[in-house]
């Protein structure tokens, strides 16, 4: 199990290539080199927790065995950040674990009903956060906080108050940004595409903390089980959700969002390519400045669901 001090010390390497550039391992460094065998980036595995890649690469025959020797993922994507692959990310051999994965029916409502909770109160909580919260704001951070107190233990009817509260969140948190609707994937405007962008990231990353401890990441407790879906991240990626809203909300203010950066094709919107890097350190920033209170979130989870008889009462916590 990683400890803090080890996690603290581990960082996240994020890298979009250009064309004809090579990933290669040399004296127990991560290696990318370009066309013309220039190295663009040099980082110790030793020190490397997650490495992602936006474009397309070449890989080295031997990246599967360093990969796996020093246990850090690699997590490839396109240039739309959409994720085609996953490298060396599993701690298999915790069987306890996914025994009890598989045969806790009663306990996972219980752990899904904490789960979108936590969410709605950060929901809630943002919305006071503004200076100063608005008459509109006050009212919906009541309602949504009335919402997590009287959330049921059944998956229908928890989506059913999970969807309300997001619906009623993002019109009130979002009013300056001529916000319509939430409509994941669509990309039917920047914001929504921007979302879409930010939240990859923070599945991915919450990825890479479930998998250091074992997880079947593909069983869910209330994400249900569908084909090559990873439904337990999809599940705990809900109560942190607030620091991609949050940032993008900062962003507009800060006018660090730009329609140029953006082109409208085939019915949805794209990030230019060039523009990438700026939007991955936007958010990126912010999810690694929670990434201390993200690990220690699964770690105390992953202590509390291993008990015989985990109590409710003493499920961890995150607040925005």
């Amino acid at each position: 199990m990683m400890s803090r001090p080890d996690f603290l010390y581990k960082q996240i390497i994020f890298y979009s290539v250009t064309e004809k550039e090579k990933l290669a391992f040399r004296a127990d460094n991560l290696i990318i080199t370009d066309s013309q065998n220039q190295v663009k980036l040099q980082h110790s595995c030793h020190k490397t927790f997650a490495l992602f890649i936006s474009g397309n690469i070449t890989l080295t025959n031997i990246i599967l065995k360093k990969s796996k020797q020093f246990g850090f993922p690699i997590f490839l994507l396109n240039s739309n950040f959409h994720l085609d692959t996953v490298i060396g990310n599993s701690a298999e051999g915790n069987t306890l674990l996914r025994k009890k994965q598989y045969c806790d029916d009663q306990l996972a409502p219980r752990i899904a009903r904490q789960l979108i909770s936590q969410k709605i109160r950060n929901q809630a909580a943002l919305l006071l956060k503004n200076r100063p919260p608005s008459r509109w704001d006050k009212i919906a951070a009541a309602v949504l906080n009335d919402l997590a107190d009287s959330l049921p233990v059944g998956r229908d009817i928890l989506m059913g108050k999970e969807g309300a509260a997001s619906k009623l969140f993002f019109k009130v948190y979002f009013k300056n940004l001529n916000w319509k609707r939430r409509a994941p994937r669509c990309k039917e405007d920047i914001s929504n595409l921007l979302l879409d962008i930010g939240y990859t990231y923070l599945f991915n990353f919450m990825e890479c903390l479930l998998a250091l401890y074992g997880f079947d990441l593909f069983c869910g407790v209330h994400h249900t089980f569908f084909y090559h879906r990873k439904s337990l991240v999809c599940d705990f990626i809900e109560p942190f959700r607030c620091i991609i809203d949050h940032r993008l909300r900062k962003a507009y203010a800060l006018s660090q969002i730009s329609s140029d950066d953006f082109f409208f094709d085939r019915d949805h919107w794209e990030l230019k390519y060039n523009r990438q890097a700026h939007y991955v350190r936007l958010f990126m920033k912010d999810i690694l400045e929670y990434k201390e209170q993200m690990f220690l979130y699964v770690r105390n989870f992953y202590l509390w669901y291993m008990k015989d008889e985990p109590d409710i009462r003493q499920f961890p916590v995150f607040k925005i």
